[in-house]
């Protein structure tokens, strides 16, 4: 595992990106390299840095819009080779089936409370090893 790991955080809104990476910090445990976040808003963008950067985990905006995060999760993991495991913000506790849809490998309910989403990152990243 490298020495800082890389999150691809997609959003179509900034302070929902924002949240999450406050929420998270620069390291989610102490027993898991630093992370560095990768931002998209857009579906394209995140079809494209998949493609083109190293990511080792997605955290995925259920409520983006015009393309949830569900959505994109489950075209991800469809579609690429190796996806980087999902970490899915949904809505609302009731959209747990959808990410069981979705096949995300993790999820918290938006807003995101600060210990769970650091411990739901952190025990994806540390699966990784």
């Amino acid at each position: 595992m490298s020495s800082t790991l890389s999150v691809l955080l997609y959003s179509s809104d900034a302070a929902v990106r924002a949240h999450v990476r406050t929420a998270v910090g620069r390291r989610p445990a102490l027993d898991v390299p630093p992370v560095r976040f990768v931002e998209c808003a857009t579906l394209s963008a995140v079809l494209r840095t998949l493609e083109t950067v190293r990511i080792d985990v997605c955290v995925l905006d259920g409520e983006a819009v015009p393309v949830g995060g569900t959505g994109v999760c489950r075209q991800i993991k469809n579609e690429i080779f190796q996806c980087p495991p999902v970490l899915l913000l949904i809505g609302r506790p009731q959209d747990a089936w959808l990410a069981r849809w979705s096949h995300a490998d993790a999820v918290v309910t938006l807003p995101p409370d600060p210990m769970e989403i650091a411990a739901a990152l952190a025990a994806l990243l540390r699966a990784l090893r």
